[in-house]
């Protein structure tokens, strides 16, 4: 096909929104004619370049509307520094299974163990699996939270999350909540609750979580309800920045120093 008719045949598959068709049909046709392919299988190998570039780009605007770190992913993650308990589940949680069950999945770890870097890394997976998925940092949800309350939005911002399947609230434990805070935080995870999973990283153990809630009542009934369908993850070891910091000051460790390690409890 040349001239008039190869022009006329693009200005269609664009009309028909093909863009991979348009891109690769004379290809495929050369492939086609060469190979004596039948009709069928001509399109059949066009379709699939189709399919493949829709998929490419649909997880392309994902993953940017996401917020995920770019460079938390899981080839980026040092799984043999993972507990072995912990390790031994993240190839199931890539898969996707407790988002359909709607369930929450808990970081528990000392600042600089990589809790951030394991449910980004797992995110990055889910999205690869069809799922959408937001990111956000405990301080930044709270603030978007409490600005849609006092513009009168909450309930519509609490509709744009619910299409979220996977939210990762990230360091939760560094938030110092107001009453006004606390209360739009405590109404998201309620509003998710059997219904939507919420991904949590947390230095606070739950028996320390009144510095976020304030309120004991309120405290036990956020824990009661992350807590009720949840797969925990301890983190533990020494901190990725504390060895860095040791690496670059020639063995001398991190001049800020490092919490005491201690067991996180769930």
């Amino acid at each position: 096909m040349t001239g008039a008719p190869r022009a006329g045949l693009e200005i269609k598959l664009r009309s028909l929104k093909l863009p991979s068709f348009v891109a690769h049909h004379g290809e495929v046709a050369g492939r086609a004619e060469a190979a004596g392919w039948p009709f069928d299988g001509f399109l059949d190998a066009l379709a699939d370049l189709e399919l493949e570039e829709r998929t490419r780009r649909r997880i392309a605007r994902a993953l940017k509307a996401s917020h995920l770190p770019a460079d938390k992913t899981l080839a980026t993650l040092d799984l043999a520094r993972l507990p072995p308990a912990v390790k031994r589940q993240v190839p199931t949680l890539c898969e996707g299974g407790f988002i359909e069950r709607a369930e929450n999945l808990l970081a528990f770890g000392l600042p600089g163990r990589g809790k951030t870097h394991l449910l980004a890394a797992i995110g990055h997976e889910l999205i690869q699996r069809g799922y959408r998925v937001v990111f956000l940092a405990a301080f930044r949800l709270v603030h978007q939270l409490l600005a849609a309350k006092r513009a009168l939005t909450l309930e519509a911002e609490l509709r744009r999350l619910d299409a979220v399947d996977a939210l990762i609230v990230d360091d939760i434990g560094y938030i110092q909540q107001d009453r006004e805070e606390m209360e739009v935080l405590f109404t998201l995870l309620a509003e998710r609750y059997e219904r939507r999973s919420v991904l949590i990283s947390s230095n606070l153990v739950f028996s320390q979580w009144d510095r976020i809630f304030k309120d004991p009542m309120t405290t036990a009934c956020a824990i009661d309800r992350v807590v009720h369908h949840a797969t925990i993850l301890e983190l533990t070891g020494s901190s990725y920045r504390s060895e860095a910091a040791k690496q670059r000051n020639g063995g001398r460790g991190d001049p800020g120093g490092d919490p005491p390690a201690k067991e996180p409890k769930a």
